[in-house]
């Protein structure tokens, strides 16, 4: 079972871009006018619970947030991953509710990654 699948929904088309922190930045600026960094953002075309559309990733914005927030880089990936797919499903992190709640659904969603042995 997949992130998609938990939540009721269907990945139909999911492109992940890596880019520099420069080139999200631009990408940033010209579609939501918001002039800083990020590490992630999601271009939903999703329609209804069918998932499709771009995540794009800044990696060395990933890099840096590994050494302050995550065990490694692996790790603050795939919660970037899981992160712009979120959003491809309804949640949104503007407010500081949305952003507890998004945040408890990557924490939910990256427990898939780990397997006891």
């Amino acid at each position: 079972m997949n992130v998609a699948n938990l939540e009721g929904y269907k990945i139909k088309n999911v492109v992940y871009v890596f880019l520099s922190d420069d080139e999200l930045k631009s990408l940033n600026v010209k579609y939501l006018k918001h002039d800083y960094y990020t590490d992630v953002l999601s271009f939903n075309d999703s329609i209804g619970k069918e998932i499709k559309g771009d995540i794009a990733i800044s990696i060395q914005r990933v890099k840096e947030n590994a050494k302050l927030y995550s065990p490694s880089f692996d790790e603050e990936l795939r919660r970037v991953m899981v992160h712009g797919l979120l959003h491809f499903m309804n949640y949104k992190d503007s407010t500081k509710e949305e952003i507890a709640l998004i945040r408890a659904k990557e924490e939910k969603m990256l427990g898939l990654f780990h397997v006891k042995q």
